[in-house]
């Protein structure tokens, strides 16, 4: 195993929203710092040692910010591919180019899965939206390929007849077609990586949203032991198959007879946020012993908990919640309140593993 990079390093992070200020936040504990590299608002750069607030289309701001750092990662899928390779000239990137070419396009994400053995929603590729919609059966999804989230860049089609019209609701972006996928529940996994190939699973959570965004996540995910096994080890299997280094989220349908992977997220993720209460190392501090060479902590779970992401105004209660036993509060320090941000979350323990 190689040495763990040395206190005082340099962490660059790819990406100034709140899953970049929970990496910043982490790193500090271990002894690092951090450089964020925003265009944007960047509630990350609160909490860290530098931010670099330019396009991701400067190549020359890129080298100098990859210059001043001794490893990077990201926190968030969608940057531009030139940005990737100007700042892989001179500094480590981890997870790595591919993990995240693979994931930024649904089609050759579920191409992907597809390949390592594993259980999609059925899909195709939309040229002719018709023979699309028979590959799939109905009803079926339309997804843009690319820059979809929370929701957004979707559309349900019922029938036949109604394809072209949903289609043209996406704007004419390249897009594919998922069927329908018959599931209890939805779960996600958080596994983690190293760079001497350790693996570190935390324990699945079940997630409920509400209008695409993820509300509450509920650990331990009320499913049968042997499903738990499954997950495990399919989110080892994506981890090994991308030579992946950090940690990598996975969402899951549970079916009557099986798990179908819905996506991948090559980061730390919205689901995961429940382990800052219920393990002893949370998604965030695995993520940097992960990239920094450190070794990973194991992922046992001490508590069940209860996530709750605070959405637009339920930011209010926040102060109330504080009062409740067991409750732990994370703001992310966004100043503008709107429908649909996500303003922070709640943890809230409610009893042990």
């Amino acid at each position: 195993m190689t040495e763990p990079l040395v206190a005082g390093s340099t962490i660059g992070i790819l990406g100034g929203g709140q899953l970049g200020r929970m990496l910043a936040m982490a790193a500090a504990r271990l002894g690092y710092k951090t450089h964020i590299f925003e265009p944007g608002a960047a509630p990350a750069a609160d909490v860290a040692s530098a931010w670099t607030q330019v396009g991701y289309d400067d190549l020359d701001a890129l080298r100098a910010f990859a210059e001043a750092c001794d490893v990077i990662t990201f926190e968030f899928e969608n940057i531009p591919a030139d940005a990737l390779d100007v700042i892989a000239e001179t500094t480590p990137l981890y997870p790595d180019r591919r993990a995240l070419e693979i994931s930024q396009d649904r089609l050759i994400e579920k191409s992907f899965l597809r390949d390592q053995d594993l259980e999609t929603a059925p899909f195709a590729v939309i040229t002719d939206i018709a023979e699309a919609l028979k590959t799939t059966g109905l009803p079926a999804i339309l997804k843009t390929r690319r820059f979809g989230y929370d929701g957004k860049g979707q559309v349900r089609v019922m029938a036949m007849e109604d394809g072209a019209a949903a289609l043209a609701t996406l704007n004419d972006a390249p897009a594919i077609a998922e069927g329908f996928v018959t599931f209890s529940k939805e779960i996600s996994v958080i596994a983690a990586r190293g760079q001497d190939g350790s693996v570190a699973v935390f324990d699945p959570g079940e997630n409920v949203h509400d209008d695409g965004i993820l509300s509450t996540t509920h650990v331990p995910a009320q499913i049968p032991a042997a499903l738990r096994t499954d997950a495990v080890l399919i989110a080892s299997r994506i981890l090994n198959a991308l030579d992946y280094v950090g940690v990598l989220g996975v969402e899951l349908f549970v079916t009557p007879g099986s798990l179908v992977v819905n996506e991948i997220a090559p980061r730390v993720h919205n689901s995961g946020h429940w382990t800052q209460a219920g393990c002893a190392v949370d998604q965030f501090e695995q993520h940097i012993r992960a990239i920094t060479g450190w070794p990973l902590g194991d992922g046992s779970r001490h508590a069940d908990v209860v996530m709750e992401n605070l959405i637009g105004e339920d930011v209010a209660r926040a102060a109330p919640l504080a009062a409740e036993p067991g409750v732990q509060i994370h703001l992310y320090g966004k100043g503008e309140v709107r429908p649909g941000r996500k303003m922070g979350h709640v943890n809230r323990v409610i009893g042990p593993a």
